[in-house]
C-alpha cells in the first residue's frame, strides 16, 4: 500500500477517534496523538498492521473491543485509506437477498457516524429562534408511551433509559451481627478493648443485625404476545446485572432457558444478540406452569436463597391445566420473600381477570403492576426500594 501524506492520514485517524468517542469508547487527546506517532512509527504496510496499531492504542477494556472491531470494519472497509471518508458518507445501493444479522456494537458505531455527519452539516446551518411556551415534552411522551406502539428511534432512546435506570430497593435483616456504635453489647470486642487499656478501662464495644439488599430474580416470558416487552425490559435487567451481582434472570416461552450469565456481559448490544441466540422457543408459544416446574424443580434451591424478590413478567395467558399452573405459583411465593407480577395487559384501562389463568395466578402474588412504559418501570423501581407492598397493586382489587 502506498504511503498517503501526513495530513490526510492524521485527520483519518482524528476522525476515527472521534467516532469511537462517540460510540462509547473514552478516547482522548493524548490517544489521538499517541496513535499518530504509533503509525508513523510502525509504518502501513497492510490493513491488518493498522488494525493491531489503533486497536494497541484506543482499546483498554474487554468490553471496548466489540465497539472497535464493528468501528474499524465500517470505517476503513473500503480499498483506499485515504478516500475513506468521502466512502462512508456517500449514499449505497441497497443490497439484494436477505439482510445479514445486526452485530454487537452496530447501533451505535452507526449513530455516531450519523452524529459526525449531522455535526458538519449543522456547522452551516443558520441558526432559528422557536418559541417553546406552548409545546409538549418528546419525553414527558416518550415516559408514558406504550412499548408496543413506540418508532424505532423512541425505542432506542426508551432502550437508553431502561440501561440508567438504578434499583436500590430496601434491606433486610440478617442473623449475623456486625460492628455498630450502639445496639447490643459485644463482649468479645468490649474485654479486647479492655485488655489493650491493661484493664483500667472498660469501653464498651456493640453490634447489630447485618443488613443487605435481598438478591432479585426475574422470570421473563418470551412468548409472542410478550416478545416486544420482554427486548426492551431485558435492557432494564442488564442494567441491575451489571449493577449487582446477584440478579438471576430466566426466559420461559414453552421452555425454562437461564441467561444470567449473557447477560453479565458488558456491553448491553451483545449481551441481547447472546440471549437470542441462545434461546429456541422466542417469539413462540407459553407454557407458564411448565416453566414455573422447571424453575421451583431446577434452580429454586440455587436461587431463591436470602430472602429474594421475584419479578414474574408475563401476560398469564396460559395453555396448561389451571390445576399445575396454582400448585406451581404457589411453590414459588412460599419459596420467596416478595412476589411481584408485572402484566402489560394492565396497560387497559377496563382490564378484568377474567382468563382462568390469570384468576389462578393471582391469589399468590403480592403486587400486580403494569409494564407497558417507562413510567410504569420507574413506578416498580420506587416500589421495591420499600418493604411494604402498595395496597394499589395488591391482586385482591382484581380479583
Amino acid at each position: 500500500m502506498a504511503p498517503a501524506p501526513r495530513s490526510r492520514i492524521t485527520d483519518n485517524i482524528v476522525f476515527f477517534a472521534r467516532t469511537l468517542r462517540k460510540a462509547g469508547v473514552p478516547v482522548g487527546p493524548a490517544s489521538v496523538v499517541d496513535a499518530v506517532q504509533a503509525v508513523e512509527v510502525s509504518g502501513i504496510e497492510n490493513r491488518e498492521d493498522l488494525y493491531w496499531t489503533l486497536h494497541a492504542v484506543f482499546v483498554r477494556k474487554r468490553d471496548h473491543k466489540v465497539l472497535f472491531d464493528e468501528a474499524f470494519r465500517i470505517y476503513w472497509q473500503n480499498r483506499g485509506l485515504i478516500e475513506k471518508m468521502l466512502a462512508i458518507l456517500s449514499p449505497v445501493a441497497p443490497p439484494r437477498g436477505t439482510p445479514d444479522k445486526p452485530k454487537a456494537g452496530q447501533t451505535r458505531v452507526s449513530q455516531a457516524f450519523q452524529a459526525s455527519k449531522e455535526r458538519v452539516a449543522e456547522e452551516t446551518r443558520p441558526e432559528i429562534e422557536v418559541d417553546a411556551k406552548f409545546t409538549v415534552s418528546g419525553k414527558e411522551l416518550l415516559q408514558t408511551k406504550d412499548f408496543a406502539q413506540m418508532t424505532a428511534e423512541e425505542v432506542l432512546e426508551a432502550k437508553k433509559a431502561l440501561q440508567a435506570m438504578s434499583l436500590s430497593m430496601d434491606k433486610i435483616r440478617l442473623r449475623r451481627l456486625v460492628p455498630s456504635p450502639r445496639g447490643r453489647i459485644d463482649p468479645r470486642r468490649t474485654l479486647r478493648a479492655s485488655m489493650r487499656a491493661g484493664g483500667d478501662m472498660i469501653d464498651m464495644k456493640f453490634r447489630r443485625p447485618a443488613e443487605k439488599r435481598p438478591p432479585l430474580v426475574a422470570l421473563c416470558d418470551i412468548s409472542g404476545s410478550m416478545s416486544q416487552y420482554s427486548r426492551l425490559l431485558l435492557h432494564f435487567l442488564h442494567g441491575l446485572t451489571d449493577e449487582r451481582r446477584d440478579v438471576h434472570t430466566f426466559l420461559f416461552g414453552t421452555r425454562l432457558t437461564n441467561v444470567t450469565r449473557q447477560l453479565r456481559m458488558k456491553d448491553p448490544d451483545e449481551a441481547l444478540e447472546a440471549c437470542s441466540s441462545g434461546v429456541e422457543d422466542w417469539s413462540g408459544g407459553t407454557r407458564i406452569a411448565s416453566a414455573l416446574h422447571a424453575f421451583n424443580r431446577q434452580w429454586s434451591r440455587r436461587v431463591l436463597s436470602g430472602k429474594p424478590t421475584v419479578l414474574l413478567i408475563t401476560d398469564g395467558l396460559e395453555r396448561d391445566t389451571d390445576e399445575d399452573l396454582d400448585r406451581e405459583m404457589d411453590r414459588l411465593h412460599r419459596s420467596c420473600r416478595r412476589l411481584v407480577w408485572l402484566n402489560p395487559l394492565l396497560r387497559f384501562g377496563g382490564f378484568e381477570a377474567k382468563a382462568k389463568g390469570i384468576r389462578a395466578m393471582l391469589p399468590h402474588v403480592d403486587e400486580f403492576r403494569a409494564a407497558h412504559s417507562l413510567d410504569a418501570v420507574s413506578d416498580l423501581a420506587k416500589a421495591l426500594s420499600v418493604s411494604k407492598a402498595d395496597n394499589g397493586h395488591a391482586p385482591r382489587n382484581w380479583l
